[in-house]
């Protein structure tokens, strides 16, 4: 396949940045988006210019890194993965595609397609740690009964990756359900029940601090999010919330 590439380049955090065009041929249906732009930063490099900077570490979905805006959606046009497991047989022939990094005040740019989403990570460090006796023999895995549906919800819950699709779909960069899925895979277990209370109202209060906006319900995170990551998540850390700020 032969495609016209328009990416946008940004040296650092203080350059106003632009799109910039780029054409590659002998792209394989079957290579990954990120393969593709392996082989663009192989030919800049040959030519003597500068590769474009992206994220990626795992490329296989789990770590969240690879997080791309590709013709105004986050991941690209496929739904349930991530871009590094995005494949190229989803363009066609000719096609021009638009990458960009995500946008959103809390991820500013570090350059090109990198940003800065070390926000998430101050929200988790806000949310405390949980009281666990780990002194002595190891705690047997089915020692404390859990309701086979909260565990399933833990479990789909803690799927989040954290790649802040999320917050890149979203029209206010809300957070609200990446620090849902957070608040949720311990709010639905007896393990994190004794500092819920804390927990959500520090997780709350760090990502207002943060600058992320607040969530109208329109729904895009849920269909862009990669694993699936159901709003139910914001209903339930509200509930926690209102709790909590009563007690």
């Amino acid at each position: 396949m032969k495609l016209k590439l328009k990416i946008w380049r940004q040296q650092n955090a203080a350059d106003k940045g632009k799109m910039v065009d780029y054409n590659i041929d002998d792209v394989s249906p079957d290579m990954s988006f990120l393969e593709m732009l392996d082989v663009l930063n192989e030919q800049l490099i040959n030519k003597g210019d500068n590769p474009v900077a992206f994220d990626h570490d795992c490329r296989e979905g789990i770590c969240g890194m690879c997080s791309l805006f590709i013709n105004g959606e986050a991941h690209g046009p496929d739904r349930g993965v991530t871009t590094c497991q995005l494949h190229m047989r989803k363009f066609k022939d000719g096609d021009t595609i638009f990458i960009e990094p995500f946008r959103a005040k809390a991820f500013p740019v570090i350059k090109d397609l990198v940003v800065d989403r070390s926000a998430f990570d101050r929200i988790q460090h806000a949310g405390g740690f949980i009281s666990v006796n780990t002194s002595g023999n190891t705690i047997d895995a089915n020692a404390i009964p859990i309701p086979k549906d909260d565990a399933d919800k833990a479990f789909d819950a803690a799927t989040c990756i954290g790649c802040g699709a999320c917050v890149a779909s979203c029209k206010n960069a809300s957070a609200m359900l990446f620090v849902s899925a957070k608040v949720s895979q311990f709010a639905l277990l007896p393990q994190g029940k004794v500092e819920a209370a804390d927990r959500v109202l520090n997780m709350v209060r760090q990502m207002d601090a943060e600058g992320f906006g607040n969530c109208t319900n329109t729904g895009a995170c849920e269909v862009e999010c990669p694993k699936g990551i159901s709003l139910d998540n914001i209903a339930r850390m509200n509930r926690e919330y209102l709790t909590a700020s009563i007690k």
